[in-house]
């Protein structure tokens, strides 16, 4: 009879996999939307700019990203970007955690550009009058965007950016093709190991859900609590 029975230290790193997994996509969303919210809040103040070309910037940056697949953003990033840089640097990104680096860029990038056409939403429901009494009080174009136009648009844009968060969350699970160890990664990890597939996929599953209806219920209370208004 064995002294002690080895798959329970087993049962216990995979509880452990699953659970580190768990956290870095809820980092990897976390990091990533702190990004992406400035990010994309800059790129639609320059799709409402007067200026042609910053429009003209603004437009190629949210055409030439949301048109491109997450998949074809990680695995350029991961791949392509760092034979882009000098040795230096390049070796700086491979001593620090590379697939996580670049899984939050891609992450960052593509969900900063569909935040973006939803603050730019935001920021066309605000009526212009806004802006004028702003400009008006002697505040300059930027100081009036960045006081004024910026704050309302945001608040008018917080449930379809909550959509986003929704969808910026469920795309972490993309990230485990290029090894970053997010929670699919670990479910298959488990699997592999384990042949505890059910279990593994299970709690997933179960993983990406709660976190889903958690957000959704957010922008549910949210709604509720401050309904959009349309200007007369």
């Amino acid at each position: 009879m064995a002294l002690f029975d080895p798959t329970i230290l087993q049962s216990g790193e995979y509880h452990d996999w699953l659970v580190q997994g768990f956290i870095l996509s809820i980092q990897l969303t976390v990091i990533s939307f702190a990004l992406a919210l400035p990010f994309g809040a800059l790129v639609a103040v320059m799709r409402t700019s007067t200026s042609r070309l910053l429009r003209a910037v603004g437009t190629t940056l949210v055409e030439s990203i949301r048109n491109v697949p997450l998949l074809a953003h990680l695995l350029f990033w991961y791949f392509a970007f760092p034979e882009l840089l000098p040795e230096g640097l390049r070796e700086i990104l491979y001593a620090n955690n590379p697939e996580v680096v670049c899984a939050v860029i891609a992450l960052t990038l593509y969900s900063g550009v569909h935040m973006a056409e939803d603050i730019r939403s935001g920021i066309r429901a605000v009526p212009a009058t806004q802006l004028e009494a702003a400009r008006s009080l002697g505040l300059g174009r930027a100081a009036a965007v960045r006081l004024v136009l910026l704050p309302q648009a945001l608040r008018a844009s917080v449930p379809p950016l909550l959509s986003q968060t929704v969808n910026l969350w469920k795309d972490t699970s993309v990230a485990t093709v290029i090894g970053a160890a997010e929670m699919m990664y670990q479910a298959a990890r488990v699997e592999t190991a384990s042949f505890r597939s059910l279990e593994a996929f299970t709690f997933a599953t179960l993983a990406y859900l709660t976190v889903s209806l958690l957000i959704s219920a957010v922008a549910y209370l949210f709604q509720r609590r401050y309904p959009v208004r349309t200007a007369a």
